[in-house]
């Protein structure tokens, strides 16, 4: 979150020097934008001062509480790493970790990846009045895994058009399904299902003749 300060001083450098004084940051964790510049006037008489706005950043309460969270996680999983924070337009947070022994923190097929980002979401917006959903990323796993999902969703589709019968998937947690219902939405010749209990829940691509390319109505079809 953007705030700014307005400071006057004989000068602009003693306007900008009593606003950091105030906020209690260095000359480079600000921007400074000059509202007035100062006038010495005629022999002292009609002399103004400096005006300046100072724009500084202010961590967001959840930003830091989570920040906090996930850095003593890391610490009890004897991994550092470097965390960097930033704010989505619709108010969500999105985490990305990167260093060294990254996979451990992804785990198999992401599953520690998600038990970080579960915990997170839970202990951030425990008796919060609005909910903010924080995504954890790790080395952008999260992109390739879902390009890889898209990609196998769409080899997975073509087998199941050409031999005519279903194919079901490895079990996936419920973001992964909801990537291959997305992928295949519009795909011809197929419809997807969820099938199975947690955690081994998976999808199930059937081959769907109404979706088919070409196919007629029933009352259009030739006999």
């Amino acid at each position: 979150m953007i705030k700014s300060i307005e400071a006057t001083g004989k000068t602009e450098e003693e306007a900008v020097a009593s606003a950091l004084r105030q906020l209690g940051l260095d000359r480079d964790e600000v921007s400074v934008e000059i509202v007035e510049r100062a006038k010495s006037g005629f022999l002292g008489i009609g002399a103004t001062p400096a005006v300046v706005r100072i724009l500084y950043k202010v961590g967001d309460e959840k930003e830091e509480k989570a920040r906090k969270f996930i850095e003593g996680l890391l610490e009890h999983m004897d991994i550092r790493a470097d965390i960097e924070i930033s704010e989505r337009e619709n108010g969500s947070l999105m985490v990305n970790l990167s260093g060294e022994n990254m996979g451990v923190v992804i785990g198999r097929r992401g599953e520690t990846l998600d038990a970080i980002q579960h915990l997170t979401n839970y202990v951030i917006n425990r008796g919060a009045e609005k909910r903010t959903h924080i995504s954890v990323d790790a080395e952008n796993y999260r992109s390739k895994r879902e390009e890889s999902l898209v990609r196998l969703a769409e080899k997975m589709a073509a087998k199941v058009v050409k031999y005519r019968r279903s194919m079901a998937l490895e079990p996936m947690n419920s973001y992964e399904r909801h990537i291959i219902h997305t992928a295949l939405q519009n795909f011809e010749g197929v419809s997807t299902s969820s099938t199975g209990t947690e955690p081994n829940r998976r999808i199930v691509i059937s081959y769907d003749k109404s979706k088919a390319k070409g196919t007629r109505p029933k009352s259009q079809e030739w006999k």
